[in-house]
């Protein structure tokens, strides 16, 4: 029984090995080269394991560019998240939150994954599923907090979320090509305090 557990646990440390080796190799060739210019014997030479490996664990190309775009949400939900909750006030928390998705898009090749390549590949309906499921109703919730101590329970926050995702978005793209990220997180505060005053 122990060496059948044994091997259990060996075969899924293995598969999880495969997974992230595939993920690593595939983000960093789509950073590199673009997502259409990627082949896929590509992506398992860089991960050193078969194609076969490669099938066994995603679909197809789209398939793996789905997953290493869902790791990148993840991991800028968990910034965002990390840095709102160190805020006093639910403004407070929305300006910090916004601070740790500028930070957090910094990462190299993540604007291109997230704001380029991605809705060209996965459309913005599966783009709006990934954030969904990354915690993208974090910015709505925070909004709604605000808005509820501002006493300003009129705002239209699905409206309101939608407005300022895309201008974080056109923002982030803005401060990867050089634009300072101080002044915009200055702009998105005037913006909020003048909101909810």
């Amino acid at each position: 029984m122990q060496e059948k557990v044994t091997q259990r646990r060996s075969n899924k440390a293995r598969s999880q090995d495969t997974t992230r080796k595939l993920l690593d190799a595939a983000r960093s060739l789509f950073v590199k080269k673009g997502y259409a210019e990627t082949g896929t014997p590509e992506i398992v030479k860089a991960a050193e394991v078969t194609r076969g490996a490669l099938y066994h664990h995603y679909t197809d190309k789209a398939d793996l560019f789905r997953a290493v775009v869902t790791h990148e949400a993840e991991a800028i939900a968990n910034e965002i998240n990390a840095t709102a909750l160190e805020a006093t006030d639910p403004i407070d928390g929305l300006i910090s939150g916004a601070r740790g998705y500028f930070t957090a898009m910094q990462v190299p090749g993540r604007a291109r994954l997230m704001l380029v390549d991605g809705p060209a590949v996965l459309g913005a309906d599966g783009m709006s599923e990934i954030d969904r499921k990354a915690g993208g109703e974090s910015l709505k919730e925070g909004l709604s907090a605000a808005a509820a101590m501002a006493n300003k329970t009129d705002l239209p926050l699905d409206e309101l979320s939608v407005v300022l995702s895309a201008g974080f978005d056109r923002a982030a793209l803005e401060i990867t090509q050089g634009g300072d990220a101080n002044r915009f997180i200055s702009s998105l505060e005037v913006l909020l305090r003048g909101l909810m005053r």
